[in-house]
């Protein structure tokens, strides 16, 4: 199955080229990467673009997480029934990977928490609402999307690894230890890019909506 988790990456990467941000900026005739803070990811759009743009981003970044799992799972779920979902998680990885460094913008791309949202919409459709309400609390009570993203990754991460150990993931036991790897590695490059926005946190100088 070695091959098999080589092309879900790549499936999922080519699917997260799709850079929403740039490319609605793009159509406007602007440049996203040279406003507000240059990230072509939803937050920026919304800052700089306004709210009916940030909205349009975070479906188009969110929706290619899921097309990249539902696609591979369509590919491959005859093939590899007892090995899906490890083949889902390597496609949400990939599909990651192509919004945070995607070739067609030298490799300069957002954050990736759309497209993990996206990706988590699919793969682990259970852990939505308690991540909706982590999100949801933070932006609305606290006021930092960055907090959000994080308790997104957080939140995710564990309740992969309890619905995996309770069968609802529905995995094999066989394949949960490499897939708590892979969403671990996805919700670790979520923090990696938030590394600026948690020193500005710890600072006190963080951005609020």
């Amino acid at each position: 199955m070695t091959a098999a988790r080589i092309i879900s990456v790549l499936i999922g990467y080519l699917f997260g080229l799709f850079t929403a941000g740039y490319f609605y900026a793009k159509h406007v005739h602007v440049d996203i990467r040279q406003m507000g803070s240059g990230n072509i990811g939803t937050t920026n759009t919304f800052r700089t673009l306004g709210k009916k743009a940030g909205i349009l981003v975070f479906l188009g970044d969110g929706f290619k997480g899921v097309f990249a799992v539902l696609f591979v799972w369509l590919l491959f779920r005859e093939k590899y029934p007892q090995g899906i979902k490890i083949l889902e998680a390597y496609a949400g990885l990939g599909a990651v990977l192509g919004h945070n460094f995607p070739v067609h913008l030298k490799f300069r791309g957002g954050k990736g928490i759309a497209t993990t949202s996206g990706m988590l919409l699919a793969f682990c459709p259970w852990a939505v609402p308690a991540c909706l309400v982590l999100f949801t609390l933070s932006v609305f009570v606290k006021r930092y999307v960055s907090v959000g993203s994080l308790l997104v990754c957080l939140g995710f991460f564990v309740q992969t690894i309890l619905f995996g150990q309770n069968g609802i993931l529905g995995a094999p036991p066989e394949a949960l230890g490499e897939i708590y790897t892979v969403v671990g590695v996805i919700c670790l490059l979520g923090v990696v890019r938030h590394s600026s926005n948690i020193k500005r946190l710890l600072s006190g100088t963080e951005n609020k909506v």
